[in-house]
């Protein structure tokens, strides 16, 4: 498989022989997959490059019916999984099949047995690979690509907040001095950004923890070294958004700046439906369409596919759906409530979905794709953070962005956020949404200025398209036919 896909890239080169040759090489989790694929989408429709993606064979399947839309012609090229690797289970090959996060690390670690297969599917590559795009979590690939002359750029999924946030976390460890202060409601004014005060429940886990697990520490040491190593960072954000932390990363990473070219999702054009679609409309949309010809809004619900919701929290969020009186359109179960709310269980496409004109906020977990969607849609985010960098992503768009509200905190004798908080969350989202005027639309308002500027950013000359460019012809060499 792995042969036959460059010689497919081997066959698109020959047309494109003067563009240079990127290989794309994602992290095993769709989060992580989703922006590079829309990259591919951006780097073929522009004419920029011809690309080549490096996957795993189980992680193929997905990867091939993102990319397959516009017949960009990527290839695929497929690392076999190695087998009997300590700490995963047989068949695992992405972090969405894991038992547990807690075995990310593991993972992690063991995706380095793809080494010896990555530099031989990039040493094999024709004509040459100019530039290696690698997750930072694969921070090995770095090392590889450069012994074969390859430069690279890291991406690492998540906004320039959170990225700054990371170093001031791992720099200062802001939860040994909000423990010492009694946390709860202690704050740490970060010292570049006294602005932003950090609470606890804002700093992602495990470092939360004043002496975090060393394994986790040593894993982002690694990850922190290789995008040093790099030729900058890829962020799937845009200046008008976030130029104060964008400008203050690169005052300090001079030699791997940071490269916003986003937001990714609008790489898609909106009138080429996702290819898992094809011609026959999923019943989720029809149900929008629906929705819309009755001049109904929806309150679209997504809680990630990672990190797992218990069941009786999933009670909890149906109770206060219902009993909020909103449309809604959840997608983790397949069934009708009273015409009022759908659940589906499939895998939907949320750029689509957000899209709709229908479609009026959006209850997330703020997964940074997520929210980058949201805003590029214009939609208001009620932001409930589950995990990972989620926390920061929503001090970005609910404090800094102005784009939301928060799902408090706080939580019934069980450890859950309570039917009633969701019922009042619900209600606040949506009537801001409706409220074109005073300042319960203000979020609703931000949110559309900013999808009017990230739709200028990736427009020809904005901020985001020009960055792209600047990228490629400051890192990537130039194509070789004779290599």
């Amino acid at each position: 498989m792995a042969m036959a896909a460059s010689a497919s890239a081997c066959s698109l080169a020959s047309h494109d022989v003067q563009l240079p040759h990127v290989a794309i090489f994602p992290f095993m989790a769709r989060g992580h997959t989703i922006p590079m694929t829309h990259l591919a989408h951006l780097l073929r429709r522009r004419g920029l490059a011809t690309v080549t993606f490096l996957t795993t064979p189980a992680n193929a399947p997905f990867v091939r019916r993102e990319l397959d839309d516009d017949d960009d012609g990527v290839a695929v090229v497929e690392l076999p999984f190695p087998d009997h690797v300590p700490g995963v289970s047989p068949g695992v090959e992405c972090v969405e099949a894991l038992d547990s996060l807690s075995s990310l690390p593991a993972f992690v670690e063991a995706l380095t047995e793809l080494r010896p297969r990555l530099e031989a599917s990039l040493a094999a590559l024709r004509p040459r690979a100019g530039l290696l795009v690698a997750d930072a979590f694969l921070y090995w690939a770095h090392a590889s690509a450069a012994a074969l002359g390859v430069p690279t750029v890291g991406f690492f999924g998540a906004n320039m907040f959170a990225q700054v946030m990371r170093e001031v976390i791992l720099r200062d460890n802001p939860a040994a001095v909000l423990v010492a202060d009694g946390g709860g409601a202690a704050t740490f004014a970060v010292p570049d950004f006294p602005h932003v005060r950090l609470t606890l429940a804002d700093i992602p886990v495990p470092f939360n923890d004043p002496s975090p697990p060393e394994q986790i520490v040593e894993m982002d040491a690694k990850i922190g070294k290789a995008v040093a190593g790099s030729h900058g960072l890829i962020v799937n954000s845009f200046d008008a958004m976030e130029c104060h932390y964008i400008e203050h990363w690169n005052r300090h990473h001079v030699g791997h700046r940071a490269w916003p070219i986003g937001p990714l999702c609008l790489a898609r054009t909106t009138s080429s439906p996702s290819p898992c679609h094809g011609a026959i409309k999923p019943s989720w949309m029809q149900w929008l369409d629906e929705k819309e010809a009755a001049g109904r809004a929806v309150l679209y619900v997504a809680l990630g596919t990672v990190m797992a919701v218990p069941h009786a929290q999933l009670r909890e969020i149906a109770g206060g759906l219902e009993a909020a009186g909103v449309d809604f359109l959840w997608a983790v179960f397949e069934e009708r409530v009273e015409g009022r709310g759908m659940v589906v269980r499939e895998w939907v496409d949320q750029c689509r979905i957000l899209r709709h004109g229908c479609v009026r906020g959006f209850l997330s977990h703020c997964g940074w794709n997520s929210v980058v969607e949201s805003i590029s849609a214009g939609v208001p985010v009620a932001a409930w953070p589950m995990g990972a960098e989620q926390p920061l992503n929503a001090m970005l768009a609910v404090d800094e962005l102005r784009i939301g509200v928060r799902v408090p905190t706080t939580t019934t004798d069980h450890g859950l956020i309570g039917r009633e908080e969701i019922v009042r969350v619900a209600r606040e989202l949506m009537a801001m949404a409706g409220e074109e005027n005073g300042a319960g639309g203000a979020a609703a308002r931000n949110a559309a200025a900013l999808a009017a500027k990230a739709r200028e950013a990736m427009a020809e000359g904005g901020s985001s398209w020009k960055t792209l460019e600047q990228m490629l012809a400051a890192v990537c060499l130039p194509a070789d036919p004779r290599k």
